[in-house]
């Protein structure tokens, strides 16, 4: 069973109304949304973790996550408001406009969070979770008392213009990495972590030295890397595909990429120390192959089911 931890959100996407203006359509999204989404599409079972509100977009939520077979009883219910994220495409890259003041998943609390997860073997957690206090620390707490001897992996997604207090966060992600043993980077958040002027092998081997036992580097078009603590980079080339859509990209990638350890029966913290090469190759290009089918689409990922052969389902 893979939990994967926060944000579940409201994604208002432009779209072309019959009255031929432009309007915004609401989907359920969020990063670690998405990624649930995709996981239980990929035939894999799985938990969500976060804050949802008792409110119409709420319920839209709930709704999507039942209709993918996500469970939710540890969902943490309650009336705050949902969190409505305004997304704007440019060239097929979004850019974000957030209300999130007092929202359902900003304002958790220590007394909101479970206590055990028996059957849990592997946990996700996103960056996004600590940006915003009180929540970041909740969920830092949360994971240092809960994820002991589960996989634990964590993308940081780091989002620059949420950051208030730089010195918090920072301690926040690196609590995150010395928990982690595995950690998905982009060449963004590398560079936000680390801004002395290095080369990606340094600033690669600073965070190696925090303590993951695998760090991926996703480039987009120019294919993904991957470090284990011994030994060269790991390459894995990019599929070429018709971009119509990036929202969502990472999130399947990494959907794709858990799926397969799982499948290999490699989501267990022991496994992941010694993974072999052939092993994170084979993790790596199924999650490739996943992000290629989401990109191809337009939207998000709820509005086309994805099955374990890595086909879209109409839908």
């Amino acid at each position: 069973m893979i939990l994967c931890c926060k944000e579940s959100l409201i994604d208002s996407i432009p779209e072309q109304t019959v009255k031929n203006k432009n309007g915004f359509y609401s989907y359920p999204g969020g990063a670690i949304f998405n990624t649930a989404i995709c996981i239980s599409r990929l035939k894999c079972r799985m938990r969500l973790m976060n804050g949802i509100s008792t409110d119409i977009f709420g319920q839209q939520l709930m709704a999507e996550l039942s209709v993918s077979n996500v469970y939710a009883c540890n969902a943490i219910l309650s009336d705050r408001p949902t969190t409505l994220a305004f997304v704007q495409l440019t060239y097929g890259q979004a850019s974000y406009l957030f209300y999130d003041e007092n929202s359902t998943i900003r304002m958790i609390t220590v007394e909101d969070m479970p206590n055990r997860f028996d059957d849990v073997t592997a946990f996700l957690f996103e960056g996004v979770s600590f940006h915003c206090e009180p929540k970041a620390e909740i969920y830092v707490q949360f994971a240092e008392t809960s994820a002991n001897g589960s996989v634990v992996m964590v993308d940081p997604n780091i989002r620059p213009i949420f950051v208030s207090n730089e010195p918090l966060f920072r301690d926040h992600m690196e609590r995150m990495f010395r928990l982690a043993d595995i950690v998905k980077v982009s060449d963004e958040d590398l560079n936000w972590f680390f801004p002395v002027s290095e080369t990606t092998e340094i600033k690669i081997a600073k965070l190696q030295k925090l303590g993951p036992a695998l760090v991926i580097l996703t480039g987009g078009g120019s294919g993904i890397r991957a470090w284990k603590p011994e030994g060269n980079p790991i390459f894995v080339d990019s599929l070429k595909v018709n971009i119509v859509d990036k929202v969502g990209a990472g999130d399947s990638f990494k959907a794709g990429f858990l799926k397969s350890l799982a499948q290999a029966v490699l989501l267990k913290k022991a496994a992941v120390r010694v993974i072999s090469e052939s092993d994170i190759v084979a993790a790596l290009n199924f999650g490739v192959r996943t992000a290629a089918i989401m990109v191809g689409r337009a939207g998000q990922i709820h509005l086309g089911e994805i099955n374990s052969s890595n086909r879209f389902i109409a839908g």
